[in-house]
């Protein structure tokens, strides 16, 4: 495993070693005081972290994170980053992401819808790392349309679900049309699946062009 940002370590919970971050319990985690584990197979990013991806974070970054859903991957950004401003559509999850969101200072929820920017772009400043988890069609065009939010020297740290694209074709046929499509606004600095925490998904680590 590459180096994890300063707030993300690993802990045993239990007798077995998980990544962790510090803070408040948000979805019924394994804490230990004031550490909570950080389960790849109910997060994206954390899966992504588990396989040794380099995310190009220090811990203490600005961050939009597109697809909060309830807050569960979230939360464990928010413990470790700087204002994080987490974007979600549906409003089922959106009731428990505001529950999350009372919990840490430093988590503004936007009930928006990701692939509309621009409902946004008043509330959102510049950001270090923009992370996205949405399963709709079209995420390398949501990434793409939420670039403006993202420093020059930042990253985009995107899981792509091959099933919310088309869930008829090959997933790899998937994966690389998307980033046939990243390329028009970023340059891909690694990819890894997912497969064994997330099925049939894709963790891409980017930069802006």
């Amino acid at each position: 495993m590459t180096g994890l940002p300063d707030g993300v370590a690993r802990h045993e919970f239990d007798g077995r070693g998980w990544l962790a971050t510090r803070g408040p319990p948000a979805y019924g985690e394994p804490t230990d005081g004031e550490w909570r584990a950080w389960d790849p197979r109910r997060s994206k990013l954390g899966a992504m972290l588990e396989r040794g991806m380099d995310l190009g974070l220090a811990g203490g970054e600005t961050v939009l994170y597109l697809g909060a859903a309830s807050g569960t991957t979230v939360s464990h950004v928010a413990d470790f980053a700087g204002p994080t401003y987490a974007v979600e559509f549906a409003a089922r999850p959106a009731r428990d992401l505001l529950d999350v969101c009372e919990a840490r200072k430093n988590l503004f929820p936007l009930l928006k819808d990701a692939r509309k920017p621009e409902t946004y772009a008043h509330v959102v400043e510049p950001v270090d790392a923009l992370v996205q988890d949405v399963a709709t069609r079209g995420q390398a065009a949501v990434a793409l349309t939420n670039r403006r939010f993202l420093r020059d020297d930042g990253r985009l740290l995107l899981a792509v679900k091959a099933r919310s694209e088309d869930v008829t074709a090959d997933p790899g046929a998937v994966f690389e049309r998307t980033l046939d499509r990243l390329d028009e606004g970023y340059e891909v600095l690694e990819t890894e699946r997912l497969d064994g925490f997330h099925e049939d998904h894709l963790g891409v680590v980017a930069r802006p062009r």
